[in-house]
């Protein structure tokens, strides 16, 4: 996919432990003391605004939307760990990134990216990611640097910063996330050829805004695809994983029903149906948007503590959704944050950012 402008790539690790490599020098970098650096702040990612269209004209850094876990790593003097939004330490499940991020020449650093699988056409998968494939994280922004503060810095300075901490040739399975400057429409267009997710988009200049959804950073993708709340299941006729019954909450935090996905699980079926049944209720946790009759008699309630996702062909004028195919789990989702993705125009932006 070509831009005005391109980065370049690298890869990272997970678990804390004990780092000893000493920083090397960077360009324009201040002298600290060894103990200047502070405790980092906490791991609170930025999200993307869905939109219907990506942003058209040069004020814009597009990359490619990943499929995997959204992940931070803080790397401090005590060690090495890897955070997920909900900001449980996923280090333990993935020791070769924490022993990757473990030679960065950085005292102190909060990197920000995603986990991912590769398939063996090279595209990110999440499906492939529970699979057991093998797993890279793809890192795209740099939130904290020996001390420093750089959220409030411009895109463009905090990924040079990052491409420096990395190198030339990240190690291994750490991996730099390259950008294109402009003609956001062409590259998403190349996105959906090469059957990727979609892409995400930044504004230039743009400051890094911790635990905000705004319109500096859009996300358009090629499929309709989203998270959803496991409320309940289905056994198959013979006696295997059938179909998953699946939610979103509304504005009054009411869990509707969505519809469900009957297909794309099959590999994980036994572990699933042992997650599921330990969930159990007599109840159907859904509030609203229900079928009746006997529709429902074949159904299995479950506590909405799982959250999957799913793609689909489109929503009906009903408020559920055609031919979901499961995708995999998202323990780095919170249930109660699941509502339905509904994209929309491109917001405004300050003069300065447009």
């Amino acid at each position: 996919m070509k831009g005005k402008t391109r980065a370049s790539r690298g890869s990272t690790a997970s678990k804390r432990t004990r780092r000893a490599r000493p920083p090397r020098s960077r360009p324009g970098a201040r002298s600290r003391p060894p103990n200047s650096a502070g405790r980092l702040p906490p791991y609170e990612p930025q999200l993307a605004l869905l939109v219907k269209e990506a942003p058209s004209g040069d004020g814009w850094l597009h990359e490619v939307k990943l499929d995997g876990f959204r992940i931070g790593c803080a790397l401090e003097r005590r060690g090495v760990a890897l955070l997920s939004r909900r900001r449980n330490d996923w280090s333990a499940q993935f020791p070769s990134v924490i022993a990757a991020a473990g030679r960065l020449a950085a005292r102190t650093a909060l990197l920000d990216g995603e986990l991912a699988a590769l398939a063996p056409d090279g595209r990110t998968s999440l499906r492939a990611m529970h699979d057991g494939a093998t797993v890279a994280y793809f890192v795209f922004d740099l939130l904290h640097l020996d001390g420093d503060d750089l959220t409030g810095r411009p895109i463009e300075e905090r990924k040079a910063l990052l491409r420096d901490l990395l190198g030339a040739r990240p190690p291994a399975p750490i991996r730099y996330v390259q950008h294109v400057v402009g003609g956001g429409r062409s590259f998403f267009e190349q996105a959906c050829r090469h059957r990727l997710e979609g892409i995400v988009s930044k504004a230039a200049g743009s400051a890094y805004r911790p635990g905000a959804r705004n319109g500096t950073w859009q996300k358009t993708k090629c499929v309709l695809r989203q998270e959803f709340v496991i409320g309940g299941y289905e056994r198959s006729t013979v006696g295997g994983l059938g179909a998953l019954w699946l939610g979103t909450y509304d504005r009054e935090g009411r869990l509707c029903f969505a519809g469900k996905a009957g297909t794309g699980f099959q590999r994980q079926a036994g572990l699933l149906l042992g997650a599921l049944a330990a969930l159990e209720r007599a109840a159907p946790p859904f509030a609203q948007g229900l079928p009746t009759g006997f529709r429902l008699r074949d159904a299995i309630w479950i506590e909405p503590r799982l959250v999957c996702e799913v793609a689909f062909m489109e929503w009906t004028h009903h408020g559920h959704i055609r031919h979901a195919s499961y995708q995999g789990l998202r323990p780095d989702k919170e249930p109660r944050d699941v509502v339905r993705e509904v994209p929309g125009p491109a917001p405004s932006l300050p003069p300065h950012l447009r």
